[in-house]
């Protein structure tokens, strides 16, 4: 740890800190949707007044008891509208609350989250500078990217190769799990700072030129729809990541970045899914190639069923047990000795045979199938003791 947290008071500080990174993501997403929605859905003004006033599309909507009346005017109409409704401190509450819980659990105890020796012998120090460096390179590579390049399908083809390369990086540095979620942080800083940045300056000139009496400039509007069209479509794989650490069987396995990569790209062809049938146009090649691909990639990865080889000596349930008591019980114990710990995580306790046998299962997907477990392997959990889980599991997770 860079600083020392008490167990009790991080599990505090991370219900709080994720219980408000939820809520203003859905927030955030739930805007994002909502806007891009209405510019794909939006038809041309009806009425000649409401076209000679600026009008350049309207959208009528029935919800909540009543109808809404929607209109978009690309510059200001005649007269600056108050109040004037903002949509920014959702991104920057879902950035600064995701930043804080990067800092609660995988910068103040790297060891256990991020850091895992036998993918990469970092330091604490040197594990968090990395992923905070990556951080801000995200942006600065978009951005430059986004400036220098104006075709969006160059541009989106450069962020799922610039986006692979991440991913396999992360994967030489981080635990599975901390590389996951370093590709997801390093792209929805890219969304907030779009946001900070080009977005809301966007606004701002629109505003401020209604002030000053003079025409806006309107590249600078085309500019920040460009960019929250990308955002639109980097929320599923950010929303991907941020659900993953449910889901040990993705990244708890060889090669997981291409796992990660095949299922952002699944994500953001659904995306385009919606926005498309808004448009009016409904693509059925598109979800049912979104669950074709999924069904393969569930087919590629799924795991080996462990036989104890032929003529191999059974593994007892003393000896899983101590391999259990050696790597899994410092954490998985109604009293944990591991210091970062006050309850076993999940309520998984392994104190006992017989507790260790009822938990075979999640043990062979956790420890077996995947290297999820032991967290960041901080006990150092070898490949030969994975296999005699497996051998023991396979022969029916005896007792004794």
């Amino acid at each position: 740890m860079i600083l020392g947290l008490d167990a009790y008071v991080t599990d505090w500080l991370n219900l709080l800190f994720r219980w408000l990174h939820v809520i203003a993501a859905m927030a955030w997403i739930g805007t994002s949707f909502y806007f891009v929605f209405l510019d794909n859905a939006l038809r041309p003004p009806e009425s000649a007044r409401d076209r000679e006033a600026g009008a350049s599309g309207e959208l009528w909507a029935v919800h909540g008891g009543g109808f809404y009346h929607v209109q978009k005017h690309p510059v200001s109409p005649a007269r600056l509208p108050e109040p004037l409704h903002w949509f920014k401190w959702e991104a920057y509450t879902t950035w600064l609350s995701g930043f804080a819980l990067l800092v609660v659990l995988y910068y103040f105890h790297a060891d256990t989250y991020l850091i895992d020796p036998s993918v990469a012998d970092l330091s604490t120090g040197e594990a968090v500078a990395i992923s905070v460096a990556g951080l801000a390179l995200a942006w600065v590579v978009y951005d430059v990217l986004c400036r220098a390049v104006k075709s969006d399908i160059v541009v989106g083809t450069a962020i799922v190769g610039l986006s692979a390369l991440t991913a396999w990086a992360a994967g030489q540095l981080f635990s599975g799990h901390g590389a996951f979620i370093q590709v997801g942080a390093m792209l929805g800083t890219i969304m907030a700072a779009n946001v900070l940045f080009v977005i809301i300056p966007a606004h701002w000139e629109l505003i401020h030129a209604k002030q000053e009496g003079r025409p806006p400039r309107l590249e600078r509007g085309l500019e920040a729809k460009r960019r929250s069209v990308h955002n639109n479509y980097l929320t599923l794989p950010v929303l991907l990541t941020m659900l993953s650490g449910h889901f040990p069987f993705l990244y708890g396995r060889e090669h997981a970045w291409l796992v990660l990569i095949a299922l952002m790209l699944i994500g953001a062809w659904v995306r385009h899914y919606f926005n498309l049938r808004r448009r009016g146009r409904t693509v059925i090649a598109i979800p049912v190639t979104a669950a074709l691909a999924t069904l393969a990639l569930a087919w590629a990865i799924q795991p080996d069923d462990t036989k104890p080889a032929a003529g191999a000596e059974p593994v007892t349930g003393a000896q899983a047990q101590a391999i259990v008591e050696r790597r899994c019980v410092t954490c998985h114990s109604a009293s944990p000795t591991n210091d970062q710990f006050k309850t076993a995580p999940a309520g998984v306790v392994f104190d006992s045979p017989q507790e260790i046998a009822q938990r075979a299962e999640q043990i062979r997907a956790l420890a077996v199938d995947s290297t999820a477990m032991p967290l960041g392997n901080v006990t150092g959990m070898t490949t030969a003791e994975r296999e005699e889980l497996g051998a023991w599991i396979a022969a029916g997770a005896p007792v004794q």
